[in-house]
């Protein structure tokens, strides 16, 4: 079971296991309501009821469904980053930067297309969570920064983190315009989108 990291959004963080289960359980609804009804008509009832659990202990965590949707965008930003880790570590030999980069994508896509509410929500840009600073692909872009300089064994410097964070903004706007024209992503947007990211980041990685 994946715990909420560093989500400020909550009340209270949970310290028992059976209170790590029940938020765990609180955001699993969270999500499915999300593919089923959208932002707009969920409720934090409706999401007690879907979990099984008080509506007291869904306000023990959350006061708001906005911040139970900010605390969905920041699970999914660990899960990402831990598949990406783990993507990352099973690529034969290491050091190929556009084997990373295409496994990155992959791991995004793939939760895009399959993970709950993350159409909706993915990691806090799609509807207004968190506060008015959030910067959530500054977010992604550090996550994948430390990631791939670990990868790529080197030191991440200021042109480094410039470059992902343009590369995330990119990626961002071309797959949320590949899944505008087909609801599972358009492949020749998609590999466009691969084709110039690769060509960007060469300048920076080859």
């Amino acid at each position: 079971m994946k715990s909420v990291s560093h989500a400020t959004s909550l009340r209270r963080a949970p310290v028992q296991r059976r209170s790590a289960e029940r938020l765990t359980r609180i955001l699993d609804a969270c999500a499915d309501l999300l593919d089923e009804v959208g932002y707009d008509a969920l409720s934090t009832r409706a999401v007690a009821l879907r979990a099984g659990v008080p509506i007291g202990s869904v306000y023990r965590f959350f006061g708001n469904k906005r911040a139970m949707a900010d605390a969905l965008a920041q699970r999914n930003l660990e899960r990402f980053t831990e598949r990406v880790r783990e993507r990352l570590q099973g690529i034969a030999g290491g050091g190929d930067w556009r084997a990373a980069v295409d496994a990155v994508l992959d791991e995004y896509l793939a939760m895009k297309r399959s993970a709950p509410g993350f159409s909706l929500v993915d990691f806090g840009n799609q509807i207004p969570v968190g506060s008015r600073d959030a910067e959530p692909n500054h977010r992604v872009a550090e996550r994948l920064t430390e990631l791939l300089a670990v990868f790529l064994s080197r030191e991440p410097d200021e042109d480094m983190r410039r470059s992902f964070l343009i590369a995330v903004e990119t990626a961002d706007t071309l797959v949320h315009l590949a899944f505008r024209v087909d609801s599972e992503g358009d492949e020749r947007i998609i590999a466009e989108m691969r084709q110039l990211l690769r060509g960007y980041l060469a300048r920076l990685l080859d």
